[in-house]
């Protein structure tokens, strides 16, 4: 899995028993060299010779998983004929579900061909665009995973994965699951913190606490009108981006960076409390997944703006916070080798379930 975050590829090794019980036999991580990071965040916005680039891209990016791969083979001690698929997400540059033409288009730069070639193992991808065509958005896919790793007979149990996006996944005891994406995750934090400090990411939400929230920002990030849609939605760096917070900086005087940071930080956490409040309020425990998972200062904001519900990381509840995306779509392609539909119209919106993605042989 390669996120919106643009940090870097994380992969796991899974082992899913007959009844669907998950273990991770391996979990392996290579980030993305700065140059590749900015190719990819450059194709996320029109450019020229963007075709070009973008199928380089994608061959670069089936190289790393590649890479990814044979670090979870080697630390598993297994071949690549003992493996019966590999679930490849490839790296999302625009997404746009039902807009223009009434079905719209999510692009996943990929290369299942050449990963199946390097690999030698049989590659699922491509998972989210048949969704789009039947009219869904194609996102959020993990809510499903979700449901069999998280869920709780006792009690309401909501996902939240800060990713680039933040999406949440609805877990009640009984009943059907719902999720959608919330808003940014760590996509601004982190633009702010490469602007400011020249670091990918504020460590620990360090920076941020060291600032005050701005109020009068904060209530111009909040009145953006995709935040007050209902579900199914979802959306991307086509929404939020460094343009979209500049029109807002530009409306107000200077402020600190360690105070925009603080608010950026207040706005992710403020959107997913939002969003809790309004389609789940009695949920009880808010279990935290992705890279956001280790911003302390984002998690304390959670559970300050979401007294009621206790907050948790998924490690907490049997699986670290970068293995979860990953062993989502080992799932994924789990469920497309065994003729079985990924998708789940209530979430997603589309017109019935699917089986999402195409297998590349090796």
């Amino acid at each position: 899995m390669s996120g919106t975050s643009l940090d870097g590829v994380d992969g796991v090794l899974a082992r899913f028993a007959e009844g669907g019980a998950l273990q991770v036999l391996a979990h392996a991580a290579r980030p993305f060299d700065p140059a590749f990071k900015a190719e990819l965040l450059a194709l996320n916005t029109p450019g020229p010779d963007e075709l070009h680039r973008a199928a380089l891209a994608a061959n670069g990016l089936a190289r790393r998983y590649a890479q990814v791969v044979q670090d979870l083979l080697q630390a598993a001690g297994l071949r690549p004929d003992e493996i019966v698929a590999m679930g490849a997400h490839g790296q999302t540059v625009r997404h746009r579900p039902g807009e223009f033409d009434g079905t719209g288009y999510t692009i996943q730069l990929f290369q299942p061909s050449l990963l199946a070639e390097l690999s030698g193992i049989a590659v699922v991808a491509d998972f989210r665009s048949r969704d789009v065509a039947a009219g869904g958005q194609g996102a959020p896919l993990a809510p499903a995973f979700h449901r069999g790793v998280f869920a709780r007979t006792d009690r309401e149990v909501a996902v939240l994965n800060v990713g680039g996006i933040a999406n949440l996944t609805l877990l009640p005891p009984a009943g059907p699951v719902l999720g959608f994406d919330c808003g940014p995750g760590n996509v601004l934090m982190d633009l702010w913190c490469e602007r400011h400090l020249g670091q990918p990411y504020d460590a620990g939400g360090r920076w941020a606490a060291s600032g005050r929230v701005a109020a009068a920002l904060l209530t111009l990030l909040r009145a953006e009108p995709w935040l007050t849609l209902p579900p199914p939605k979802s959306t991307g760096r086509d929404l939020f981006h460094a343009n979209w917070l500049q029109e807002r900086l530009d409306a107000l005087p200077a402020l600190a960076a360690e105070d925009v940071q603080a608010t950026l930080c207040e706005f992710t956490a403020a959107c997913c409390a939002e969003h809790l409040r309004r389609h789940a309020p009695a949920t009880a425990e808010l279990v935290v997944c992705g890279g956001g998972a280790y911003n302390e200062h984002l998690l304390s904001r959670l559970a300050a703006l979401l007294p009621g519900c206790r907050v948790v990381t998924s490690g907490e509840r049997g699986l670290p916070p970068l293995q979860v995306e990953a062993a989502a779509f080992a799932w994924l392609a789990r469920e497309r080798m065994e003729g079985r539909p990924g998708n789940l119209p209530e979430v997603t919106g589309a017109a019935g379930p699917r089986l999402l993605g195409g297998v590349y042989a090796p």
